[in-house]
């Protein structure tokens, strides 16, 4: 793997198709082919490769295309990071980067940060060097994001960190975190929150790994014991903390259903016809693919991911024009969640038997993994909100419906009870 520049020049008017030439000629010389399977997000080893790789692109001179230019990025369009991830796809890219780490916290950084946090940190996180993660969720807070009891107590010119958060993908494995703690329990709850840049592995914070029913120990919660912050770390301002979740949230959503312009590389979920072509090689290991229900879950997840890219398509260029506001990403979230419950369902459903059991240690056993998928089918309806608080987004902030009543608006927070 060669680790050679295809070139120094990077105009920001360069025109997406020499831009895109350029960057299938340095792709050709320098990337690895694409995996055969979707690599795991719990492989120690592939994420130190996926660090490389993505040091490899940054020397390459391709990385951060849509971050700010001052800041590590190039400074280009949404349309010459679609030109690049249409290029890399048969290539090896550094997948597990782009959510959260680019798509994510780095994108609320680029939007919301100081310019000494944002020249601290992009670049490093555009050579790779830095792997970030979100706490949000609570063990108490289910899908009230905004119910944080996470204590953030200033004491001269730091804040004193303590609660827990949890539900954090692969903490034990990344560096710096975006940390939503309570600095005001005298207003409503939404008002009275920051948000913090916090470097994980330092004392006064545990990282336990929680273990999943197929065996994966990748979620992780966290216990903060007075862990000491400065100001500097404070993203947005002191009790303005919601507004940077906010702002996190929509660029969660755009990630995870497929549309956001930080992230390059395609994932299996998004590359439209890879689920159906799952689905036929899975049918056709097992000799069942001229079943008549077969061929019919194979066109109803065909169709379920054909509508999918299809509505990222339509909602992305219509976010980017001003169209649709951020929260319209939603749809996204939503449909990202469905097409892959449909797909797994179809995919247990050819599977069978194989689906249930396979000989242990045989990686490449017909139905494994539609097996294996299947315990995880609910997980993209839940992570970064569940399929009902984006049906809720979309009624009250895309539809202009009124929102529903709730027993703490208004009331601050101390007095509000909790379990």
């Amino acid at each position: 793997m060669s680790a050679s520049t295809a070139s120094d020049v990077r105009p920001e008017s360069e025109p997406v198709e020499a831009f895109a030439e350029r960057a299938r000629a340095w792709m050709a010389a320098n990337l690895p082919p694409r995996p055969d399977r979707v690599p795991s997000r719990g492989d120690q080893a592939r994420r130190t490769h996926e660090r490389a790789l993505q040091r490899l692109i940054w020397d390459g001179g391709f990385a951060g295309i849509c971050f700010p230019a001052a800041f590590g990025g190039l400074g280009l369009s949404a349309a010459h990071q679609a030109a690049f991830t249409e290029a890399s796809l048969p290539y090896d890219m550094p997948y597990s980067l782009n959510v959260p780490t680019f798509g994510i916290l780095a994108a609320t950084l680029a939007e919301v940060g100081s310019d000494a946090q944002r020249a601290r940190h992009l670049p490093a996180i555009l050579r790779g060097e830095e792997l970030w993660v979100q706490f949000l969720s609570e063990p108490t807070g289910g899908s009230d994001l905004a119910g944080v009891r996470m204590r953030a107590d200033r004491d001269g010119d730091e804040f004193v960190l303590n609660g827990s958060k949890i539900w954090s993908s692969a903490a034990f494995a990344s560096d710096w975190a975006m940390c939503l703690a309570r600095t005001d329990w005298d207003v409503p709850k939404h008002r009275g929150l920051t948000m913090f840049i916090v470097k994980i592995h330092q004392p006064g914070i545990r990282i336990d790994r929680i273990r999943q029913v197929d065996g994966s120990d990748e979620f992780c919660q966290e216990f903060f014991d007075d862990v000491r912050v400065p100001g500097s770390a404070v993203v947005g301002g002191v009790d303005d903390g919601w507004s940077v979740a906010t702002q996190l949230l929509g660029h969660e959503r755009a990630a995870v259903g497929g549309a956001s312009k930080y992230t390059s590389g395609r994932l299996l979920l998004h590359a439209e016809g890879d689920f159906a072509a799952d689905l036929v090689a899975v049918a056709r290991a097992r000799g069942v693919d001229g079943t008549p229900s077969v061929r019919s879950a194979v066109a109803r997840a065909r169709i379920a991911e054909t509508v999918h890219a299809q509505l990222t398509g339509h909602v992305m260029a219509a976010m980017i024009d001003g169209e649709l506001p951020p929260s319209a990403g939603a749809y996204l979230k939503l449909s990202a969640a469905t097409t892959r419950m449909v797909h797994d369902e179809c995919g247990l459903q050819i599977a069978g038997v194989d689906g249930v059991a396979w000989p242990a240690g045989d990686g490449s056993a017909p139905g494994r993994g539609a097996g294996e998928a299947t315990l995880w089918r609910q997980a993209l309806s839940l992570g970064g909100g569940s399929n009902e608080m984006q049906r809720n987004l979309i009624a009250e902030r895309v539809l202009g419906m009124p929102r529903e009543a709730t027993a703490d608006h208004r009331v601050p927070y101390r007095d509000v009870p909790h379990a």
